[in-house]
C-alpha cells in the first residue's frame, strides 16, 4: 500500500498534534482514509499488553460505542488493550488510527498484520519513522506522545504501576488534555495504574457516555439484533392483529416448544405483550 508523507508545514498536518511540546517534523501514513481523518475529533484508548479478560471486553465495547457515536479511536496497535480498542472501532464500522513505534512499512507486532490490514481499510496506520526503521524500546514512549497529541482525551482501561499507557496519560496531562480511567479492583496489579490516575483527578469511566459528554455527543442508538426465523414468523403474524397461542400455532405451523421460546425472545426484546390471553405486537 502506498505510503504518504505529511510535513509539519503542510496544510494536512493535524493542528492538535502540532500544538504539543515536541511534535514530529513529519508523519508517514498508509491506509484508505483521507488525511483529514487525522484532524477529526478523536479519543485515545490505551492500556496494558498483558490485560485481563475484563479489560479486553471493556476496551472493545467502549471503543465500539465511541466509534459508533462518531469519534476516531486512536491507539498503538500493541497486544492487549490497544488491539481490542482498534477491533471495537472496526466492529462499529467506525474509523481508527494506529500509531507505530517503528517504520511505517512494518506491521508491529507481526501477529497483528491482519488487524493492520483491516485498520487500513477504514482508517490509517501512522508513524513518524520512515520505511525500514526497526522497532526499538525507546521508540515506543516517543510514539505515545503522538497518540496523546492526536486526541482531545485519553482513556486508560488497564495499566500496571509502570505501564507504558501511563506515559501516554502523562503526555496528555502535560498538554492539558482530558484523561480518563476505568476503575479496577484494588487487589489487581492491572488496576494499580488506573486507580492511581483516579486518585490524582482523572475522570472515572463507567460507560461510553462519560467520554462522549466531553465532546457533546450522544450515544448512538444500539443496533437491534435480527430476529431468528421462528420469532420473525410469529412477529409477522402478530403484526396482523391479536392472536392467542393456538392461533399463532395454526397460522405459522411452528412447534409449540419453539413457539414458546420465540415468544419469550420477543417479549424480552419488547416487541410483544400479552393481554388477556392474547399476544400483541408492540412495534
Amino acid at each position: 500500500m502506498e505510503v504518504r508523507r505529511i510535513s509539519r508545514r503542510g496544510s494536512s498536518y493535524p493542528a492538535l498534534l502540532g500544538a504539543i511540546h515536541d511534535p514530529p517534523s513529519r508523519l508517514y501514513v498508509r491506509g484508505n482514509a483521507a488525511g483529514e481523518l487525522l484532524s477529526r475529533a478523536a479519543v485515545a484508548v490505551v492500556g496494558a499488553r498483558s490485560c485481563s479478560a475484563y479489560g479486553r471486553s471493556v476496551a472493545r465495547s467502549l471503543a465500539r460505542d465511541l466509534a459508533a457515536a462518531g469519534l476516531v479511536v486512536v491507539s498503538g496497535m500493541a497486544r492487549g488493550i490497544d488491539g481490542e480498542a482498534h477491533r471495537g472501532a472496526l466492529d462499529a464500522g467506525g474509523a481508527t488510527i494506529a500509531v507505530l513505534g517503528c517504520g511505517i512499512d512494518r506491521d508491529y507486532p507481526a501477529s497483528h498484520a491482519e488487524l493492520a490490514r483491516r485498520i487500513c481499510e477504514r482508517g490509517l496506520v501512522v508513524s513518524e519513522y520512515e520505511p525500514g526503521v526497526e522497532p526499538a524500546p525507546w521508540r515506543f514512549p516517543a510514539r505515545n506522545r503522538i497518540i496523546a497529541g492526536l486526541c482531545a482525551a485519553t482513556v486508560v482501561v488497564e495499566a500496571r504501576e509502570r505501564s507504558g499507557a501511563l506515559i501516554t496519560a502523562d503526555f496528555a496531562l502535560e498538554e492539558g488534555r482530558d484523561v480518563l480511567a476505568v476503575p479496577g479492583e484494588i487487589t489487581s496489579a492491572l488496576s494499580a495504574g488506573t486507580n492511581a490516575l483516579l486518585r490524582i483527578g482523572a475522570t472515572p469511566v463507567t460507560g461510553a457516555g462519560d467520554v462522549l459528554e466531553l465532546f457533546d455527543l450522544a450515544p448512538a442508538r444500539p443496533v437491534e439484533e435480527p430476529l431468528g426465523p421462528t420469532a420473525g414468523a410469529i412477529f409477522a403474524c402478530l403484526q396482523e392483529g391479536l392472536r392467542t397461542g393456538d392461533e399463532i400455532l395454526r397460522a405459522t405451523g411452528v412447534e409449540p416448544a419453539a413457539a414458546a421460546a420465540a415468544l419469550i425472545e420477543l417479549e424480552l426484546a419488547g416487541k410483544v405483550t400479552l393481554e388477556d390471553g392474547c399476544y400483541r405486537a408492540t412495534v
